[in-house]
């Protein structure tokens, strides 16, 4: 017999479910949590609820800094939410290596989604994790899911090549860029590129329009000669304009298409289940690593032993050597 929910995440999982947003926004605070005894409970929030193969698309929306992401979310957002979906906007700003502040001003930019009740916009600093997103963003897609918004979109800080690892979140991966950057591909590399499914050039309007059509010329050359992805598709490449709304309905429609085809085919199952794979691996190296900076025989001489790496007494390789000795109690 499966145990109750304890009284505390009862109290969130009912208006979870029944749709609350301020329920919605209190459960990712407390998945975000970084204090330790949040974590029982934030475990327990997920475990209930988690939906296997919730009928949702996972949207991953990527590109330079610059390209206009909020701005494209704010205008694609809107016309799914018109066309009968709810929308969710988990928009992840970058977290400053020294004092661990983010701006969070992603909401700001997407005024009318963020009026619209279908609507729910979530901004959330990645707290020093690599890859474009934030560490706790897996928890928010699934408590998303759990109050029924069906397209969830996740904006990435746009940081370059450790882009990809949103591929690890997404049912489909949106690639935004802009012609006449200098050179038309500036600023995409190659692993970026290969987890595209769809690729967007921005704010083709005015002049821009027939420097954009070159770039797409360009772009559609130079994905002919990557590999398709694993359900043998190439992305096709699009162009639109937040602004003035030229293109946003065709690339909503491209969404749809591609989110309908590849659940048909189970391609969407399987790129969950591989996700569910690499998850379990990285909640195991985080809780090693958790485990290891609070253990106390490591604690007792972690200050001294980063005084000696800093004088240069010990070399950083043997410094760590050291340490995991200690740690696995040797």
């Amino acid at each position: 017999m499966k145990d109750q929910p304890s009284p505390e995440v009862n109290e969130l999982l009912q208006p979870l479910r029944e749709g609350d947003r301020v329920a919605l926004g209190r459960a990712i605070t407390l998945v975000e949590s970084t204090r330790a005894s949040d974590r029982s409970a934030a475990r327990e929030l997920i475990r209930e609820a988690r939906i296997p193969g919730a009928p949702s698309v996972r949207i991953g929306i990527t590109g330079i800094p610059g390209v206009g992401k909020s701005t494209l979310i704010d205008a694609l957002g809107s016309h799914l939410v018109r066309e009968g979906r709810r929308v969710a906007v988990l928009a992840i700003d970058p977290s400053s290596t020294r004092g661990k502040g983010s701006i969070l001003g992603d909401k700001t930019r997407m005024e009318r989604l963020a009026a619209e009740p279908n609507a729910f916009i979530r901004p959330s600093p990645t707290g020093g994790t690599l890859g474009g997103v934030a560490r706790r963003t897996r928890e928010a897609v699934i408590l998303c899911e759990a109050a029924g918004y069906d397209r969830i979109l996740i904006e990435t800080v746009g940081v370059g090549q450790s882009e990809a690892a949103v591929d690890h979140l997404t049912d489909l991966n949106l690639l935004l860029t802009i012609g006449g950057a200098g050179d038309s591909l500036q600023g995409i590399k190659r692993g970026i590129m290969e987890v595209a499914d769809i690729i967007a050039i921005t704010k083709t309007d005015g002049d821009n329009d027939k420097r954009n059509q070159r770039a797409a010329m360009d772009l559609r050359q130079a994905i002919a000669l990557l590999p398709p992805r694993e359900n043998g598709v190439r992305p096709p490449v699009l162009l639109c304009s937040a602004t003035t709304g030229k293109g946003i309905p065709e690339l909503a429609t491209a969404i749809e298409e591609a989110a309908t085809r590849d659940r048909a085919s189970g391609h969407q199952q399987l790129r969950r289940s591989d996700q569910d794979q690499w998850w379990m691996r990285s909640a195991i190296e985080e809780a090693l690593i958790d485990d290891f900076y609070n253990d106390p025989a490591v604690q007792d001489v972690l200050p001294h032993m980063q005084d000696r790496v800093r004088s240069g007494a010990i070399g950083p390789f043997d410094a760590a050597e050291e340490l995991l000795r200690r740690y696995r109690g040797g």
